[in-house]
């Protein structure tokens, strides 16, 4: 390697470092300011087991409808108490195209309001959305009691085999996802896609 390509790649490293360490001084201020210190960087810790989360969700979203999985994300978010998902998710919905006409630009104000009731006001969401909430509520609180077989044949009814397999592995996704932002201390509002 020649002294001017030793140079440039030496002056790279230190630009690299530098904003490495800028970028966890904001998230230092930013985990200061809501009281949580400040946790791993997971993405860049374990960059496979990252990329490998990632390519789960990616398919297991295939082929299922945009505002059906914000909705099953939401509503796991919710279950477990997770803001930073959350507020991802909410904000995701409010762009997702839904198969409904009201929605055609993104959620409803509305629907996104009832998903946390969503039993008590079952005319915001269609039969196959019900089911799907059912099964993520069952799936994300399984240690309260299993996923009951009522659960699983509401969705069954609702969702062919392939697709219902897609919908549980978005559930395990998003469940995943909660805990790992919840564990490394993530805030809400500073989605970091």
């Amino acid at each position: 390697m020649t002294n001017e390509a030793q140079l440039n790649k030496a002056q790279l490293d230190e630009a690299n470092e530098a904003k490495e360490v800028k970028e966890a001084k904001e998230a230092n201020a930013v985990g200061e300011a809501v009281g949580r210190s400040v946790r791993v960087n997971f993405a860049k810790a374990a960059p496979k087991a990252f990329k490998a989360l990632i390519g789960f969700d990616a398919a297991a979203r295939e082929g299922l409808d945009p505002a059906l999985v914000e909705l099953v994300q939401i509503r796991s978010s919710q279950l477990n108490k997770c803001a930073y998902c959350l507020h991802m998710h909410t904000t995701d919905a409010r762009k997702a195209w839904g198969h409904l006409p009201a929605v055609a630009g993104g959620e409803s104000e509305e629907r996104l309001h009832m998903v946390a009731v969503w039993q008590e006001a079952p005319h915001f969401f269609t039969a196959k959305e019900q089911a799907a909430l059912a099964l993520t509520e069952a799936v994300t609180l399984v240690a309260q009691g299993g996923v009951p077989d009522a659960v699983y044949q509401r969705a069954a009814t609702h969702f062919d085999e392939p697709e219902l397999a897609r919908l549980l592995a978005l559930i395990f996704t998003i469940n995943t996802w909660n805990r790992l932002a919840l564990s490394t201390g993530k805030v809400a509002g500073t989605d970091e896609r």
